[in-house]
């Protein structure tokens, strides 16, 4: 049965935040709010937990996890960033864009896509996930709720609660934070290729 936290958007609660930051490093599951829509995320080393947000989600092994940071100075732990992306992610961070970069030795095998060395990374611009990723002192690695079958993220706390609270050991509460996911931007390549227009404007990528 899983926690139900309601966490102000603008000036979270500490001691929920507390709370919330001490089951993710238990290994828990939790649903959490950013600023395009609910994600369901998991402590960055946490195998048993990851395996559990892909059942959730029915993900098979091609599924690229993003890794929520506080800011760049965590993504370039975990990503290859040359000037040129580093000035563009400074531009558009934070914001509703998941970027896949090629990954550094740091990111676990078992997050990144099986043919190539990449991962998503992204900094949500919400005051929840900020003190989430403050306390915990590490990204979180994380995916959309988008439930099998449905082609929109959940958006309601409560029937977010009502659907998963047996798989789910927390829900954070956040008020509504929109209907779409981020927009993808691939840097893999010699220019970056927007792969999926959600919520941040694709224009500054499409050359």
């Amino acid at each position: 049965m899983s926690q139900f936290f309601q966490i102000h958007p603008e000036t979270p609660q500490k001691r929920l935040i507390n709370q919330a930051v001490e089951i993710l490093r238990q290994g828990g599951v939790i649903v959490y709010p950013t600023d395009s829509a609910y994600a369901i995320g998991c402590h960055l080393g946490d195998k048993p937990a990851s395996d559990r947000i892909k059942r959730i989600r029915r993900l098979d092994e091609k599924h690229n996890f993003t890794l929520v940071c506080r800011d760049l100075s965590d993504i370039g732990v975990y990503a290859k960033v040359d000037n040129t992306q580093y000035r563009l992610l400074k531009t558009f961070t934070p914001g509703p864009y998941t970027f896949i970069l090629n990954a550094t030795t740091e990111v676990p095998r078992r997050l990144l896509h099986p043919k190539r060395r990449s991962i998503g990374v992204r900094v949500p611009d919400n005051a929840i996930v900020q003190a989430l990723l403050g306390e915990l002192g590490e990204p979180i690695m994380s995916s959309t709720l988008i439930l099998p079958g449905d082609t929109e993220p959940m958006t309601d706390p409560y029937d977010i609660r009502e659907t998963l609270e047996h798989e789910l050991d927390l829900i954070i509460d956040g008020g509504f934070c929109g209907l779409e996911p981020t927009t993808v931007v691939d840097f893999t390549g010699d220019v970056p290729q927007v792969v999926r227009v959600g919520k941040g404007d694709p224009a500054p990528f499409q050359g």
